[in-house]
């Protein structure tokens, strides 16, 4: 079993299997969550691309552990593909007001998180190769809703960044990535926070200052 002091250094072990073949590419890199913006700033520093995020959130059932579904800031939702498509209709035929609420909630936050700004602008991504960074992969619905969002946009190739990642997460990345860079396979993720010794996170204000100011801090 294999921890990490830190976010940080997790991202710096990462940046070193991926600047060999991609610091002369033209990349760009989304991170699934804030944590995952910690990792991510490491890679983008080193290879000198840009750093966004696809910011979601997760919508679960009443009384129920898994996650239905993930959606995304601009209304995107993916489903766990643990359920079949009658299972689906089934569910949200019976939970419909329910979902719908949880959307707009989810919604509401998510827009009061990005204020104004934005902190993912499509014509940053398009025609690049992407790197999706996480800072742990439990069941790889977070990249699901990420490769959902690029659909539209034409990129060259996906490759996946994360430092560790469940089962179900790497069966995940290998039908949706072109290149899997992962330090550890687990059977079983925990948590995200049991394999770093340091679960330090900025606030979400100074997360959304590290992806504007990451020009600065190429290596």
């Amino acid at each position: 079993m294999y921890y990490f002091p830190s976010r940080q250094a997790a991202g710096s072990l990462l940046a070193d299997e991926l600047e060999a073949k991609y610091r002369y590419e033209d990349c760009a890199i989304i991170c699934l969550s804030d944590g995952a913006v910690m990792v991510g700033a490491q890679i983008a520093m080193r290879l000198h691309c840009v750093l966004t995020m696809l910011l979601t959130e997760c919508i679960q059932l009443q009384g129920e552990t898994d996650v239905f579904a993930e959606m995304d800031h601009l209304g995107g939702v993916t489903y766990n593909d643990m359920y079949s498509a009658g299972e689906l209709e089934d569910i949200q035929l019976e939970n419909h007001g329910y979902i719908e609420q949880q959307k707009l909630e989810k919604l509401f936050e998510m827009h009061r998180l990005l204020g104004q700004g934005g902190i993912i602008k499509k014509e940053l991504l398009r025609g690049r190769n992407i790197i999706a960074v996480s800072d742990g992969l439990t069941n790889g619905l977070s990249l699901r809703a990420a490769v959902e969002f690029l659909k539209p946009i034409k990129t060259q190739k996906l490759i996946v960044a994360t430092p560790f990642a469940g089962i179900r997460a790497i069966d995940q990345m290998h039908v949706l990535a072109d290149e899997i860079v992962c330090i550890n396979a687990l059977g079983e993720v925990i948590s995200v926070d049991h394999y770093y010794e340091d679960n330090t996170i900025p606030s979400h204000e100074k997360i959304i200052q590290v992806i504007q100011d990451i020009i600065l801090h190429w290596k």
